[in-house]
């Protein structure tokens, strides 16, 4: 066993071990086991918060010291060796093909994982410090394959196959490893080195993103205040046909995104593809500040069998949510008509759930691992999330700050003073509250008792007034209207609704959502329907929005349904859709004051 002076290392050794059936290969060895030693996989990982039970995807468990020991599961994620005599080695093998960011995945053009996925912890021993072998697969055809990881190097050879360390188990489970072919560009920000890996099949201008990343990086490094909190930092990406998400780690980021979100060669400008990709680096690159290092109470130590609860998601997340796109014009990646849209998007977004009204910020916090990441037809109806509209509030909070403070607060002195002060140490539940009410007056307690533990709308088109930037509300044009613009101009009337959220289907439209109140919801429509005529004629997604324009607002339509294979007619009363698509201009002429005010905000 290794050792770095008198201090006995646990060991991990991990390799795709079947490319075919998708398995990986782990081992834990301990130098020094009880006679009684328990090891458990966690249930979730640090960042997406539901319980995901990775226990369940152990195929084999097995362990040996001086001899075979034996091995017995315990619970839902925790195994136990008894009578062990000498070092114990675990060795487990792990199913693998879970594409997303959270998972670990294993076939014949790439091996991913993240950490809480493979890495069982020793059972009390989670502060020791950790040595991690990373082998390659078996086989000539990965010979060209390469290892990607924040993870800090030990002994490994030019492809990155080898040791690596961790100062302890949660440092283990927080570096991501990218393994096989990929595309790589190295960039520095804030005198950091980041490095940018791009896995699957694509094809893209990588020094225009690093040159892009650069900027982005640099920004949110001095709004912080340098130096960065990490050493290295490497964005580790994956591009397919269709996907989207990323999950934050403290010096890395794992990314997947559409290959047709990256830009082109000599591609001009920054498309609305583009710009998705960018607002989603931002997001992680954000977190590296605020949930990597500043963190709500409730996740310190992280209880990684259990929910975690805390009412400050919103405070993560939302906020983290609202400066994606602002830095993004902060570093000129955008211009602010784009970030307008991007605006204008992101309210149309919240003012379409009718749950906003019901479920308040807090709460969606708290309730994060059951409703969140776990949605049903009816969640539009009875919650909201603390994404959206966390950063809505965010943003009337900043317009707050920086139009009622004689002392020139603003979002970005807030949450600077909050790294400053909460950086590697707990956040108390009124933490982040209890600090703007110190620096910006008690006068904001009232705010958060609206916004946060209530339900109420910030009041954004009086804030946004007095920056000299008008709120327009308009009824959506149909289902691929998303807000952020006027109505095509070629627009006529007031359109109307079904109080539905719906998609294309074989021989009609499938209802997804049903809005409370709304006249699918009055006439007894449920999730699931599917919508096939409409007066005794059949429609289709392509042809509904015609139809409804023969129609007027008050006027009683027969709508047939069939529910599961039954068919059923129901009469509904088609009513005025609803203004809640959202865009947002420039006043022509706004007073010297909202001027001054919108140039701090949004610059020139």
């Amino acid at each position: 066993m290794l050792s770095q002076g008198d201090l006995l290392l646990l060991r991990y050794r991990i390799r795709p071990a079947d490319l075919h059936g998708h398995y990986f290969s782990v081992e834990c060895t301990v130098p020094d086991p009880v006679p009684v030693q328990d090891f458990s996989l966690p249930s979730w990982t640090p960042g997406s918060y539901l319980l995901r039970e990775f226990a369940r995807y152990v195929v084999t468990v097995s362990a040996a010291a001086d001899e075979s020991v034996p091995v017995e599961k315990i619970d839902h994620c925790t195994w136990r060796c008894r009578d062990v005599r000498g070092a114990l080695t675990v060795s487990l093998r792990i199913y693998a093909l879970d594409q997303s960011v959270r998972g670990a995945y294993v076939d014949t053009t790439r091996a991913f994982f993240n950490g809480a996925c493979v890495f069982p912890s020793l059972c009390g021993r989670e502060q020791e410090a950790i040595e991690v072998v990373i082998e390659p697969p078996p086989g000539p055809a990965t010979a060209v394959w390469r290892v990607a990881t924040a993870m800090r190097p030990v002994s490994v050879d030019e492809r990155g196959f080898g040791t690596y360390a961790a100062a302890d188990y949660e440092e283990l489970i927080d570096h991501p490893v990218e393994i096989g072919e990929f595309a790589s560009v190295a960039f520095q920000a804030g005198g950091v080195p980041h490095q940018l890996v791009i896995a699957g099949r694509h094809e893209t201008d990588l020094e225009r993103i690093a040159t892009d990343l650069g900027q982005l990086c640099a920004v949110q490094i001095e709004m912080f205040g340098p130096p960065a909190p990490f050493d290295q930092y490497w964005f580790l990406g994956l591009a397919v046909g269709d996907g989207y998400g990323g999950l934050e780690h403290r010096a890395s980021s794992s990314l997947i995104f559409s290959r047709d979100d990256l830009p082109k060669l000599a591609e001009p400008g920054t498309p609305k593809a583009y710009q998705r990709f960018l607002g989603l680096v931002s997001h992680e690159y954000f977190h590296s500040w605020n949930i990597k290092r500043i963190k709500p109470a409730a996740f310190t130590p992280y209880r990684l069998n259990e929910r975690n609860h805390t009412r400050l998601l919103w405070v993560f997340e939302g906020i983290t949510s609202y400066y994606q796109d602002l830095l993004l014009l902060r570093s000129s990646l955008i211009g602010t008509e784009t970030y307008l849209a991007r605006l204008g998007e992101a309210l149309t977004r919240v003012l379409r759930v009718p749950g906003r009204a019901r479920q308040s910020l807090a709460q969606s916090s708290f309730d994060a691992w059951d409703c969140l990441y776990k949605p049903e037809a009816h969640s539009v109806n009875t919650g909201i999330s603390y994404y959206t509209k966390g950063a809505l509030v965010a943003l009337a909070l900043d317009l707050r700050l920086r139009r009622d403070t004689s002392n020139a607060q603003s979002l970005d002195t807030v949450m600077r003073t909050f790294w400053q002060r909460y950086a590697d140490t707990a956040v108390p539940e009124d933490g982040f509250e209890q600090l703007v009410i110190e620096l910006a007056g008690p006068a904001f307690a009232a705010f958060f008792a609206a916004t946060v533990r209530g339900t109420e709308d910030p009041p954004l088109s009086e804030l946004l007034a007095d920056f000299g930037v008008r709120l327009l509300c308009r009824p959506s044009m149909g289902p691929e209207d998303k807000g952020g613009a006027p109505a095509p101009a070629a627009a006529a009337g007031h359109p109307l609704t079904l109080g539905v959220l719906y998609r294309g289907a074989e021989g009609g439209i499938e209802l997804v959502q049903v809005f409370e109140g709304g006249p699918a919801h009055e006439s007894g429509l449920i999730p699931r329907d599917l919508l096939v005529a409409l007066d005794g004629l059949r429609i289709n997604e392509k042809n509904l929005a015609a139809r409804l324009q023969r129609c007027v607002a008050g006027h009683t339509v027969e709508v047939a349904v069939f529910r599961g294979d039954e068919l059923r007619t129901h009469a509904l009363v088609l009513a005025p859709a609803p203004l809640d698509t959202c865009h947002l201009e420039l006043a022509a002429a706004p007073s010297t004051e909202a001027r001054a005010r919108r140039l701090a905000w949004l610059g020139a």
